[in-house]
């Protein structure tokens, strides 16, 4: 059964793993005023070649899109729960003019975030979901040219149960136009279809089944240094980024040996997995799911028989037990099952298989404004100690009382605020600090810019970084506001983004200098209209975080 009172590192873990969200030098912005009578002739359909058989795409604004194409063979019926498969091969030229289907999921983001803010964040999607979904999608600025441009691989978040790479806050158009690159997204298994572990005694039929979801990602990995050269990328220089449970999957991806050589630079944004689910409780909540659906202990196989609808139905009943309004416990995440995950992704330790890959990692100063928005301002602090405690368990209260007595004037909800704002952080400081002790460099940064939407209350607030990195804050209005000097924060994160895709190092002539990260100076970029370089900033919060996390 589960622990009553999860211990820190855990709930921490599964607090990020169900937040939803719903990422050498910088290359120049080209304005897209300049470009009017060169992208005036330059649309309409355009073909590259893949392994599979060539697919058409569209071109449009000057960029190669292409969208929905198979980058793995169909993940239904026998193939439910199993690793992914290669996918089939086709005569002529293939369509690649729409995304393709979702991941099958049950959206948990009504239920943890004020209505309010869904509007501001979540952008258009594709309709259809569907168990088949191992998709993706590339934006090129060109197809078949020899260009051997940096390829960003982009990893969505919505923890590990919802989301797509199809959102519209994710297109990729304005960050291949503005670094030259190959911006790629993708859509694989999610939630139960993704994550379930039986246990050793299922056999080894069942043996990877816990982290299929990684896998499919592996596999389209594995697409992309067969394919992508076609598509003017250079398989030799791929760069994983993600956000919130994105983020966590792009560390998971360091400590995976069949991802390794498959990505040379990786960036995770609010969201670090320093503890995977550990096998024993994800065979108890495999065991707990039969029970719901009623089947037999142990009868794994008739899950593979049922409607998937009904599958979810499951899965989202056990995601609402025993949870209060902050407890993120969640089922069905990645598994440190010994063989695809062999240990805890940065627990004792960074993973040796991706010493040389470069990281960029960070969060955003008021994490948690989006998950407690619409929770009332009359809470006091025993109810705050209460939420307290469901991420940070037995060390609630004297996390609490350090909180409240630096904060003397502040609402309770604001305590908590800040607290859980910490805890996204200290996950990635620990990882940073970890991968620090490797031989690749790490960059460390805190975002600080305030959306002033919805009078300025969600603050620096999880997600906002993603459509300045993207380059489509004229995308999310709603999220960003209009103002004016937006553009001169993309210029900053963005180019940032592109030159560590490009080289390894974020650095270029926008932003001050940024040393890399160590455990002596711990230096940060904190991205604002004005960024700035502090050394350790909110060191006593990552002391009392840190100890928490490593007990």
């Amino acid at each position: 059964m589960r622990s009553a009172r999860p211990s820190v590192v855990s709930a921490s873990s599964a607090l990020m793993g169900l937040l939803a969200c719903v990422l050498a030098s910088g290359c120049a912005h080209t304005p897209r005023s300049e470009n009017k009578a060169r992208e005036a002739q330059d649309q309409g359909p355009v073909i590259a070649d893949t392994a599979q058989g060539q697919v058409r795409g569209a071109t449009l604004d000057g960029i190669r899109a292409f969208k929905g194409i198979a980058y793995g063979g169909p993940t239904s019926g026998k193939n439910r729960f199993m690793p992914p498969t290669r996918p089939e091969s086709w005569s002529g030229v293939k369509d690649a003019l729409a995304y393709g289907p979702r991941c099958a999921q049950r959206s948990a983001i009504g239920a943890n975030v004020a209505r309010e803010v869904v509007s501001a964040l979540v952008t258009p999607d594709t309709k259809e979901m569907s168990e088949d979904c191992l998709r993706l999608n590339i934006w090129t600025p060109n197809v078949a040219d020899g260009g051997k441009r940096p390829v960003m691989v982009w990893l969505h978040g919505g923890g590990f149960v919802e989301g797509s790479g199809s959102a519209a806050m994710y297109d990729g158009t304005a960050l291949a136009r503005r670094g030259d690159v190959v911006v790629v997204t993708l859509n694989h298994r999610l939630g139960v279809l993704g994550y379930l572990y039986p246990g050793a005694a299922a056999g080894e039929t069942w043996a990877s089944s816990g982290n299929a979801g990684m896998l499919d990602i592996v596999a389209a990995l594995q697409w992309v240094r067969d394919n992508i050269a076609s598509f003017g990328g250079d398989p030799g220089n791929v760069t994983l980024f993600g956000e919130s449970g994105g983020g966590m999957k792009v560390t998971l991806l360091l400590a995976m040996p069949a991802a390794q050589g498959l990505f040379h630079r990786a960036i995770s944004q609010s969201g670090a997995l320093v503890k995977a689910l550990a096998p024993e409780l994800a065979t108890t909540q495999a065991g707990e799911l039969l029970a719901e659906l009623g089947l037999k202990p142990g009868d794994f196989a008739a899950l593979r028989e049922l409607p998937v609808d009904k599958v979810l139905d499951a899965q989202t009943a056990m995601l609402k037990k025993n949870r209060g309004s902050f407890s993120f416990n969640s089922p069905f995440t990645p598994v440190a099952d010994g063989k695809v995950l062999p240990g805890h992704p940065f627990d004792p330790e960074a993973p040796a298989i991706s010493a040389s890959v470069p990281l960029l990692i960070g969060t955003n100063k008021d994490e948690m404004t989006l998950f407690l928005y619409g929770q009332t301002s009359l809470m006091t602090d025993g109810m705050a100690r209460m939420g307290m405690g469901r991420i940070a368990g037995d060390a609630a209260g004297p996390l609490f009382d350090h909180y409240r007595k630096t904060l003397p004037e502040a609402s309770a909800k604001e305590v908590l605020m800040t607290a859980g704002s910490d805890m996204f952080r200290a996950s990635s400081l620990l990882v940073a600090e970890r991968k620090a002790a490797q031989q690749a460099p790490v960059y460390v940064y805190q975002f600080n810019w305030e959306t002033p939407v919805l009078d300025g209350k969600l603050k620096a607030t999880h997600a906002l970084e993603i459509p300045f990195v993207f380059d489509n804050v004229d995308l999310m209005p709603s999220l960003t506001g209009r103002a004016p000097e937006r553009a001169s924060l993309v210029d900053q994160m963005s180019t940032a983004w592109i030159a560590f895709a490009r080289s390894g190092n974020p650095q270029h002539p926008g932003i001050p200098e940024w040393p890399a990260y160590d455990a002596e100076r711990r230096a940060t970029m904190l991205f604002d209209l004005q960024s700035q370089v502090r050394n350790d900033p909110g060191r006593e919060e990552r002391v009392l975080w840190r100890e928490l996390l490593t007990k």
